[in-house]
């Protein structure tokens, strides 16, 4: 398997660079004048879905809830992830679900919830039959029974001169990067206190999230539509925090209350963006604002290739522009746009959303995935005033949001066109502009409501998951634990209680 393994990486490093280049900017001609044709436009608004994943050890077989093993890390067999209908990720650990895409509008937005809902209780029932729970979180802390994390991350072995991580999922490309003419030296985790180089990206599998989608209904709208995503990037990544903590054993040995004062609320920014990033190439960041649409094509085109991937001939209308879309899987911005279709009636452009970890609850990821289909729907309409923040403060906004949250004082460009940094202010008018577009979309006041409200609640509480976490961790150590044993321990209260509201509660429920 793993002499397998190393020969796709060989042939896929023996692809010319140059032609992959060429075959790149070719493509992105295709797809502009597609664009100019009109292939990409539709006659309404369509929303999706990502939702990563972990595995954990459910503690059936455990004498109590406190052993060692209980909500350890554990390895997802291939056959099980096939059987549960789910995708493999990076790690041996991760599941991903991808929704069907549906229409804004109140049955879509039903058809959504209720297929994450179906989908995950399948899965959880045919896992727990194997010892394993699927874990909806940003970031694991508890690794496999018998190992540290640092080992679970960097183990790897030397096959005919491909290094393969002996923990990652068989995905050729996801190998292929460790090994390839532009890959760092070391992979790298740049956080706060933390230490972790590797040389493989398996760093990388320590993060999980949610995407939303929301597929544009004209094409040339998406600058606009772009440009008001990333003016709300900063508000909803500080509601969606959760992810404080790394596994403990990663932690230099400087004492709780220093990790706890220097530490940033969403990890998961951070380790995207030093695992991936070279000194020369930052192909992870905040992107900056569009002005047409050809110009989001052109950047994918344009972008730093990692690895030049071998591209398979194929019937879908996409495979017109295949390399491109190749070139796109490692086209890595907080948002981006997306151009694709199995065929020309299906052909849409879309924005991903990409900043959010997953969260506690189903019910939770469903309201951030309502939340920016409402503003994506309403501000514009509205012509609200947020697109007159600069670039520059609205990517201050996201990385103080990485950093503290709800606590990052936030700057946001009122309806008045008045900017206020006040906290109630600013959800109050970004909640509204996403009732709003709900209404706009056809849902009642109450059901858009219904969708808003948990994240209201994380507002009123002045509570994000992270901050759970962190009370957790701060109640345990005040109990007289240690650093590594509260993380533990919390990590541990989270899990029991996303067993009780995963598919029918909420985080409020928490609170």
């Amino acid at each position: 398997m793993t002499e397998e393994l190393a020969a796709d990486v060989r042939d896929a490093l023996a692809v010319d660079a140059e032609e992959f280049e060429a075959q790149a900017r070719t493509d992105a001609e295709v797809v502009k004048s597609e664009l100019r044709e009109g292939t990409f436009d539709n006659h309404q608004s369509i929303v999706g879905l990502e939702y990563e994943f972990y595995a954990v050890a459910d503690g059936r077989w455990s004498a109590s809830d406190d052993d060692a093993d209980t909500y350890g890390l554990m390895r997802v067999p291939r056959r099980l992830l096939e059987l549960i209908g789910f995708e493999k990720e990076l790690g041996l650990h991760n599941a991903e679900m991808t929704t069907s895409p549906q229409p804004l509008n109140p049955a879509g937005l039903r058809a959504q919830e209720s297929e994450v809902r179906a989908r995950l209780a399948a899965a959880l029932d045919c896992t727990g039959a194997e010892g394993i729970r699927l874990v909806s979180d940003g970031l694991w802390t508890i690794p496999p029974a018998g190992e540290t994390a640092r080992e679970y991350l960097t183990g790897s072995v030397e096959a005919e001169g491909v290094r393969i991580a002996t923990n990652m999922s068989g995905a050729v490309r996801y190998h292929t990067m460790a090994n390839g003419p532009n890959a760092a030296e070391e992979m790298t985790i740049d956080a706060p206190n933390v230490s972790l180089s590797a040389d493989t990206v398996m760093p990388e599998s320590l993060i999980t999230s949610i995407q939303p989608h929301f597929q544009v209904a004209h094409a040339a709208d998406l600058p606009t539509l772009f440009t008001y995503a990333l003016r709300i990037a900063g508000p909803l990544l500080a509601l969606g925090v959760n992810s404080p903590f790394f596994p403990p054993d990663l932690y230099d040995d400087v004492g709780a209350q220093k990790i706890l004062s220097e530490g940033y609320a969403e990890n998961r920014i951070v380790v995207f963006e030093s695992v991936l990033n070279t000194d020369d190439v930052k192909k992870v960041r905040f992107p900056d604002d569009l002005e047409t649409v050809e110009q989001a094509v052109d950047r994918v085109a344009a972008d730093d290739t990692m690895v030049p991937m071998p591209v398979e001939e194929g019937n879908r209308f996409d495979d017109e522009f295949a390399t491109l879309r190749r070139k796109h899987g490692t086209y890595w911005r907080w948002v981006r746009p997306v151009f694709d279709g199995a065929s020309r009636s299906s052909a849409n452009a879309r924005i991903e959303f990409r900043p959010l970890a997953a969260q506690p609850t189903v019910r939770d990821s469903v309201a951030f995935q309502a939340t920016f289909a409402g503003l994506m729907e309403s501000l514009p309409r509205r012509r609200h005033p947020a697109t007159d923040q600069s670039w520059s403060t609205a990517r201050q906004n996201f990385y103080a949001a990485m950093r503290d949250g709800l606590d990052s004082r936030q700057r946001w460009i009122r309806n008045d066109g008045a900017e206020t940094m006040d906290k109630a202010e600013i959800y109050e008018d970004i909640f509204a502009h996403a009732v709003d577009g709900l209404t706009a979309a056809g849902c009642t006041e109450e059901e858009a409501e219904k969708y808003v409200s948990p994240l209201r609640a994380r507002v009123e509480h002045e509570t994000t998951p992270a901050d759970w976490k962190v009370a957790r961790v701060r109640e345990y150590l005040a109990d007289g634990d240690s650093f590594a044993d509260a993380v533990t321990g919390m990590q541990r209260d989270y899990i029991r209680k996303q067993r009780e509201t995963l598919l029918d509660g909420s985080f409020a429920d928490w609170l």
